[in-house]
């Protein structure tokens, strides 16, 4: 029997099932005790929380990395957050006991982000419902779940591993990991990535239809697990196995290598991030630059707007992080899946069409004017940050930000401030109107960054959070290949850089196609660098050219992806 979901971390694993499972979280049987005594209950909680997830973080720091790390610390801000813990006291000013109170508000901010169509988004979910979990059992002085002691060989089976889960875990112990929820960007994904483990993510019943003890197999690289497999399985995946640890070795040599095509043609390889944090794993990965920082992270998780000092010196510090090396920084990106409570956003209808990104920051220049101010002093001491606007549609939406940025700079000039006086400013092309108006806005632009998840979504009219649809999402579509390679072509008519930072710029399939186009800069998720800076070394601009006439000439995406899988096969 073969269970499917999503390739999350490479590499085989073979070995014998434990299944985890929580204990029983109820708290119908708990009486309410009055307002003062519930809060009391509720805070003690939340301290016991907080130092237990400090201890947790620290060890996680010491095993693993800083960057796993800070999904803990993330968590104790979380929890800390003033407004948060205002709601869950209201809701005992309400008559609700603490477990009721922490479940109410918990769950309604993890079914927000869960909501939202960005998966990075999406894994805010996964942390609120760890703290629930962790709260309750505090609340209800029930055991959390203890991994330190696995047998050795052992294939992880669970709902979803979650941060605290993993702090005792002994990557020696352990062959695999299999979980029924969680995507690529999940705290599960990292951890297993970090740690070299193969995991395969969201296999739907995978509790229901695994047994302790059972033999399973692994598949991190097709998103499979073979339950009680034969000889012969064992055998191929054994060999496998072998051949896939060949390959991880064999991608070490290039940590630390310039970015060249077959022919010596340097290119840039940059990482996207979410966090300060995220940017040591970039430098880590011997990524050559950021290409993407989503700075919408700064304003979530708390209750007020991040000051100009508080930017500031996240900007500053990821910019020290790379020593000059360039770091493109997307303006406040908010409103489509990202809500953000604090600032009020009206529910709408189509929220992806709607007042979001670009559109609500040049309609609210009083957060606008402070982010622009501080990315314009954050550049004074490297030069190396460069701004980037997402969700253009137009050449005037271009010219109102750039004005802003006018005028943040006199202020800087009155107030005595340094700032950097030649910051490039660059558009995220992610919009049709933006494809088919990029020779337009090449003009008025400094560099163009190309993002790939929302040009294919609004190319193809395609929800990309809506699975009855969700086959329809594809970046082999000859109108989004014709669009990228248009918007590739206005960028070097007018002699600008052009990137990309959406999924497809790691994509094996797609790398002949962009380097063909004509395509800088790529940028990746820190654990995708070194495989894509491989795939880019195997190919010879002759070849790309060759594959990428012979793709374009076909007239559906199936045809064009099965012709990309034959003609990259041996590479």
């Amino acid at each position: 029997m073969t269970l499917h979901g999503i390739a999350a971390s490479g590499g085989i694993g073979i070995g014998k099932a434990v299944c985890v499972r929580e204990p029983s979280l109820d708290y119908s049987g708990v009486a309410f005790g009055g307002a003062d005594k519930e809060k009391e209950r509720l805070q003690a909680a939340v301290d016991a929380f907080c130092a237990a997830t400090q201890d947790m973080a620290d060890n996680l720091k010491a095993r693993v990395g800083e960057k796993e790390a800070e999904i803990l610390s993330g968590q104790i801000t979380m929890l800390q957050d003033p407004f948060m813990l205002s709601q869950m006291k209201e809701s005992i000013d309400g008559g609700q006991c603490a477990e009721a109170a922490l479940d109410t508000v918990c769950t309604m901010y993890a079914d927000m982000f869960a909501g939202m169509d960005d998966e990075l988004m999406r894994q805010r979910a996964t942390d609120i419902r760890d703290i629930r979990t962790r709260m309750l059992q505090i609340l209800l002085n029930r055991q959390p779940v203890d991994l330190a002691a696995l047998p050795a060989g052992s294939v992880l089976v669970a709902h979803d591993l979650t941060p605290s889960m993993t702090v005792g875990l002994q990557k020696e112990n352990v062959a695999a990991i299999l979980t029924e929820t969680g995507g690529r960007t999940s705290h599960s994904a990292i951890l297993a990535r970090s740690l070299e483990l193969p995991a395969v993510l969201s296999v739907p019943g995978a509790l229901e239809q695994v047994a302790d003890g059972q033999i399973l197999i692994v598949d991190g690289d097709e998103g499979c697990a073979l339950l009680s497999p034969g000889a012969d399985q064992l055998a191929a995946y054994e060999a496998k196995r072998e051949a896939c640890l060949e390959k991880r070795r064999m991608l070490e040599k290039f940590r630390g290598k310039p970015t060249l095509d077959g022919d010596g043609r340097v290119f840039k390889l940059y990482a996207n991030i979410g966090s300060a944090e995220d940017a040591a794993a970039a430098a880590a990965a011997s990524a050559e630059g950021i290409g993407l920082f989503r700075t919408e992270f700064l304003f979530m998780d708390r209750a007020a707007l991040p000051t100009e000092e508080e930017q500031y010196a996240v900007y500053k510090e990821v910019a020290d992080s790379m020593a000059g090396r360039e770091v493109i920084i997307r303006t406040l990106d908010v409103g489509g899946d990202k809500d953000i409570p604090y600032l009020g956003l009206e529910k709408e209808d189509n929220p992806f069409l709607g007042h979001r990104a670009i559109r609500f920051c040049l309609d609210r220049p009083d957060i606008f004017k402070v982010q622009l101010r501080a990315l314009l002093r954050a550049g004074a001491s490297h030069g190396n940050i460069r701004i980037m606007l997402p969700l253009i549609t137009g050449l005037d939406e271009v010219r109102a930000a750039k004005e802003l940025l006018a005028q943040c700079k006199a202020e800087l000039d009155t107030e005595g401030i340094a700032y950097d006086k030649d910051i490039s400013v660059g558009i995220m092309v992610e919009t049709a109107a933006a494809s088919v108006l990029s020779d337009v806005l090449a003009a008025e632009a400094d560099f163009f960054s190309i993002g790939t998840n929302d040009l294919i979504q609004y190319t193809l009219e395609v929800d990309r959070g809506n699975a009855k649809v969700g086959k329809l999402y594809t970046p082999y579509h000859p109108a989004v290949l014709r669009s990228i390679r248009r918007i590739i072509e206005s960028a070097k008519a007018v002699g600008i850089p052009v990137g990309m930072c959406g999924e497809a710029a790691a994509d094996p399939l797609m790398i002949p196609l962009l380097l063909a186009f004509g395509l800088d800069e790529f940028s990746v998720s820190p654990a995708a660098v070194l495989a894509t800076r491989a795939r880019i070394a195997s190919w010879t601009r002759a070849d790309a050219v060759r594959t990428a006439a012979e793709a374009m000439l076909l007239p559906t995406a199936a045809d064009i992806e099965k012709y990309l899988q034959a003609a990259c096969a041996e590479r």
